[in-house]
C-alpha cells in the first residue's frame, strides 16, 4: 500500500512540474501558480510519508533495544544468582572444630578460652559481614560480564534471528550498471537543464516590418443564459487586461466581434515572437467567472504600399 501511495505521488509529483514548465514557457502564469502549488502540495506529502516510515523504524528499534535491555538485565540476574548459590554452597558449617574435640580432654584456662573464642566469633562474623557487603557490587560486575557468555533463553527466542544476514560484496556487474545508471542520469539532468535554459533565455529580437498583427479569439461560455452585450463586455475586459502583457506598449489595439463568439483584434506595432507569446498565454489563462478565451489564429499585417 505504501509503494502504491509513493508511486501515485511520484507520478503526480513528475506531471505537476511537468506541466509548470510548459505554463512557464506559455506565459499562462495561473495555470503555472497552479501547478506549482500542486507540486508544492505533493512534495509535504511525500515528505511527511518518508518522515512517518523513519519515526516507524525509529520506534521499533527503541522496542528492539528495550527487549534486549531487559533480556540482558535477566541474565545478569540469573548468573548473579548462580555464583551467589555457589558462594553459599561453598561455605563451612564447621567454623570452631575445636568444639567438637573429644570431651576427655581437659584445659586448665576453659572459661578464659572460651571467653576469647566467644570475641573471635564475633570479629570474624564482623569481617565476613564486611566482606560481603563488600564483594556484592564485584560479583555483580562479574555477573554483567558473565551474562554475554551464558545461555539465551528459549522461550525468548535467539538474537541471532534478528542479526541481518551479511551484505556480499559488489560485484563488477553490480558496479558497472551503477556507473552507467550514474552516467545516463548525469547526461538526462544536463540535457534538461541546457533546454530549459535555451527555452528561458531572453534574446535580442529583431525588428519586424510588418505593420500590424491581427488576433482571432473565441468566446467560450459555460452560461448560456449571458446576454451578447455581456459577452462582448466580457471579452473586451480580457481583451484590456491582456494589453499590458507584451514588451511592446501596445498603444492601438483595436477589437471587434465578428460573430458566432468570434472576436478580432489589431495591434500596432507588430508583435515579435516573444510578445507573441505573451500575449497568447495571457489570454487563454485569463478568465472571468464562467467565461473563457482562446486564441484561434495570429498573423501579422503587411505594411500598405501605394
Amino acid at each position: 500500500m505504501k509503494r502504491l501511495v509513493f508511486a501515485f505521488a511520484g507520478m503526480a509529483a513528475t506531471g505537476a512540474a511537468m506541466y509548470f514548465v510548459v505554463y512557464l514557457y506559455r506565459w499562462q502564469w495561473q495555470r503555472a501558480v497552479l501547478c506549482g502549488v500542486l507540486l508544492l502540495v505533493v512534495e509535504v506529502l511525500l515528505l511527511g510519508l518518508m518522515l512517518m516510515g523513519r519515526l516507524a523504524r525509529i520506534e521499533e528499534r527503541v522496542r528492539d533495544t528495550d527487549r534486549r535491555q531487559r533480556e540482558a538485565v535477566d541474565r545478569q540476574e540469573d548468573v548473579l544468582a548462580r555464583l551467589q548459590r555457589g558462594t553459599r554452597g561453598q561455605e563451612t558449617t564447621d567454623r570452631f572444630r575445636w568444639l567438637d574435640e573429644p570431651a576427655e580432654r581437659t584445659y586448665v584456662f576453659v572459661p578464659v578460652l572460651m571467653v576469647t573464642g566467644v570475641l573471635l566469633s564475633g570479629i570474624a562474623w564482623l569481617v565476613q559481614r564486611i566482606a560481603t557487603r563488600a564483594a556484592r557490587p564485584a560479583e555483580r560486575h562479574m555477573a554483567g560480564r558473565l551474562a554475554v557468555l551464558s545461555a539465551p533463553d528459549p522461550a525468548a527466542g535467539s538474537d541471532l534471528d534478528d542479526v541481518p544476514p551479511p551484505g556480499g560484496r559488489r560485484t563488477k556487474g553490480g558496479t558497472a550498471r551503477l556507473a552507467i545508471t550514474g552516467v545516463v542520469g548525469s547526461a538526462l539532468l544536463t540535457a534538461l537543464i541546457v533546454a530549459l535554459a535555451d527555452l528561458t533565455q531572453t534574446r535580442a529580437e529583431a525588428d519586424d516590418p510588418s505593420e500590424a498583427t491581427s488576433v482571432l479569439v473565441r468566446l467560450d461560455v459555460r452560461d448560456q443564459s449571458m446576454t451578447a452585450e455581456r459577452r462582448a463586455l466580457a471579452a473586451r475586459q480580457m481583451w484590456e487586461g491582456c494589453r499590458g502583457s507584451t514588451y511592446v506598449a501596445l498603444h492601438k489595439a483595436t477589437f471587434g466581434h465578428l460573430g458566432d463568439g468570434l472576436y478580432a483584434g489589431v495591434v500596432r506595432p507588430a508583435l515579435t515572437e516573444n510578445d507573441r507569446f505573451r500575449l497568447r498565454g495571457c489570454l487563454e489563462d485569463a478568465s472571468l467567472e464562467r467565461v473563457h478565451l482562446t486564441v484561434v489564429g495570429m498573423d501579422d499585417t503587411e505594411a500598405y504600399q501605394q
